[in-house]
């Protein structure tokens, strides 16, 4: 069954006949005797974070994650791509195909609906949402939002997506969930350019924040709807030894608020 914003069961009327086309990863370098999980507080990148409110309830903390625990979340995408329900380049209801590639947790998205199964590829089971990114997406409002928030933030979805050299995200806003819960950006290799215009317009002026590998966005309270997308990602520029091809991967979390 799919799911509209209000949470409602709809049809495909309206929807693209064609659906999302499948893709794969490169192979990624040897893994033996690495850790499954996502190992929280290891060594690595030592820079010390800094916090910033962008704009009100749009809070950006540069450097949150270190490499190994960035290392870490690619090992795991890895095995998120993987069919069934992998990773595919969703396509819009117009019948386009979008430059990113995606994979999803907990609930499947796809222009612009959420269902239990990757309905616009091979319809299997989406994957669960794994513990360790509840909690580091629980830990993420905690750090942004104040501790209060944090313990009561229930993730229940992951769109994790892969921008390929080249690839982008047009200016969009988020309203397919019910709840008002904030959205957890995690941004991993390439920096990009993330723009933001506003609530109840996708026009300038923009306000631009550069994402690097490691870096956490939030946005929620009176910007929870902002229009945001990202124009650019700026090849070249991810740490060395991640693990990830060529490109900048998001993982955006939040609270659907679906049943």
């Amino acid at each position: 069954m799919t799911l509209d914003a209000r949470g409602g069961a709809r049809g495909r009327s309206g929807r693209s006949r064609l659906g999302g086309v499948p893709t794969t990863l490169p192979p990624g370098p040897a893994e033996e005797g690495r850790v499954g999980q996502l190992a929280l507080g290891l060594t690595g990148d030592d820079r010390p974070s800094v916090r910033r409110e962008v704009l009100p309830g749009v809070v950006h903390v540069a450097h949150w994650l270190r490499l190994d625990e960035q290392q870490a979340l690619v090992r795991e995408f890895r095995r998120w791509a993987e069919p069934p329900a992998g990773l595919r380049h969703p396509r819009v209801p117009a019948g386009h195909v979008m430059t990113v590639q995606s994979v999803c947790l907990g609930w499947h998205w796809y222009p612009y609906a959420y269902s239990r199964t990757a309905d616009d590829t091979d319809g299997a089971l989406v994957k669960p949402m794994p513990d360790d990114v509840v909690a580091l997406a629980q830990r993420a409002v905690a750090a942004t939002c104040g501790t209060a928030a944090g313990d009561v933030y229930a993730p229940d979805a992951a769109i994790v997506n892969l921008y390929a050299p080249g690839a982008h995200l047009g200016l969009h806003q988020d309203w397919e969930e019910p709840a008002a819960a904030p959205v957890v950006t995690i941004s991993l290799g390439d920096t990009c350019v993330f723009r933001m215009a506003g609530v109840d317009r996708r026009t300038s002026p923009f306000t631009d924040a550069l994402l690097e590998s490691g870096d956490l966005l939030v946005f929620g309270g009176p910007n929870r709807l902002i229009f945001h997308g990202v124009p650019k990602v700026l090849d070249g520029t991810a740490p060395a030894g991640l693990g990830l091809p060529a490109g900048r991967l998001s993982i955006t979390v939040r609270e659907t608020g679906l049943a």
